[in-house]
């Protein structure tokens, strides 16, 4: 004889179904795995008085098993400067003259996690001055050096200054990216792109942050990589303000046929196309736009080319100009 059946009610049957069900889902899916690794420690610090009252602090990335999210700079252990990580660099403001201070640096990742302390850097701060307001000459005779396809190597002339010169800063694209010690004239500028175009000047400064007018630019195209097309960015450009108007010069790319059609970019945005209706004149090309901002204002100008297939090529080296 076979036992008697019991059938289960249905609502129950329903729900022992659905505990299955989400005991089977919840063992299907994987956990999340906590991040606690913290990112490693950035290395390369250095620290540069460049007046009185300021440190220019910088280092070379960290590091972590996700991402880096942030640097955190500390001046005699209490934290000064909180950072993006695309940022490798700082001025520390507010010091105290003729003092030796100490900086750290910290890197963080977005579960929190942080690094040990960088090695120790010290710099002492100059002397308050003298009310100062003459600038340093302007430097000359810069030079650029490629190193590969990610860094440069530039050279140039000392300054000259009443007092006397305490910083050299880099600029690329009218953003400072590097600065050394006054007694510098030279300096290794890393973290560059490959087949890109650059433009570098550089600016003298004094204790009392009197900067000197930027020097002659200095181009300069670095490596591409390997199994990369060659670069296709005008070359040669050249800026030049007049009243209410600026006028741009370059020599457009060798791309093996007539390039007809140039994109004008003002401050990393893009401004306007330049066309010629008919064939292109040999040589050199030149352009004129009228400006409506007042007079001390700062662009940054770049080109680039259409090419034969319809596609754009790579941007200029920039240049900067000021509004008159």
């Amino acid at each position: 004889m076979h036992p008697p059946q019991h059938p289960l009610p249905a609502s129950l049957l329903i729900t022992l179904l659905l505990a299955l069900a989400l005991t089977g889902c919840s063992a299907a899916a994987a956990p999340e795995v906590e991040d606690t690794r913290a990112p490693t420690v950035p290395t390369g610090v250095t620290a540069t008085a460049g007046s009185a009252s300021t440190v220019h602090v910088m280092w070379s990335a960290a590091t972590d098993d996700r991402a880096v999210t942030g640097y955190a700079v500390y001046s005699e252990g209490r934290k000064v400067r909180t950072l993006p990580a695309t940022t490798l660099m700082t001025d520390v403001v507010g010091l105290a003259p003729a003092t030796v201070h100490r900086f750290t640096v910290r890197a963080h990742d977005a579960a929190g996690n942080v690094s040990p302390p960088s090695a120790t850097v010290t710099a002492t701060t100059l002397r308050a001055a003298a009310e100062d307001r003459t600038p340093p000459t302007t430097p000359s005779a810069l030079r650029a050096t490629p190193d590969g396809g990610r860094a440069v190597t530039l050279r140039w002339s000392a300054s000259k200054d009443d007092t006397r010169v305490t910083a050299y800063d880099i600029y690329q694209a009218d953003t400072r990216i590097h600065t050394v010690p006054g007694t510098a004239t030279t300096a290794h500028v890393t973290g560059l792109r490959p087949g890109t175009a650059y433009a570098f000047t550089v600016r003298a400064r004094d204790a009392a942050e009197n900067s000197s007018p930027d020097c002659v630019p200095a181009d300069l195209t670095t490596a591409p990589s390997r199994g990369a097309p060659a670069n296709t960015a005008p070359t040669r450009l050249a800026v030049t303000a007049a009243k209410s108007e600026i006028t741009v010069t370059w020599t457009p790319p060798d791309t093996g046929a007539p390039v007809t059609h140039h994109e004008l970019h003002l401050n990393g945005r893009f401004a306007t196309t330049i066309i010629w209706g008919t064939t292109p004149p040999p040589g050199r090309a030149t352009y004129t736009f009228p400006v409506q901002d007042p007079p001390g204002t700062r662009y940054t100008v770049t080109l680039r080319a259409r090419l034969p297939d319809g596609t754009w090529g790579d941007f200029s080296a920039p240049r900067t100009v000021v509004v008159r």
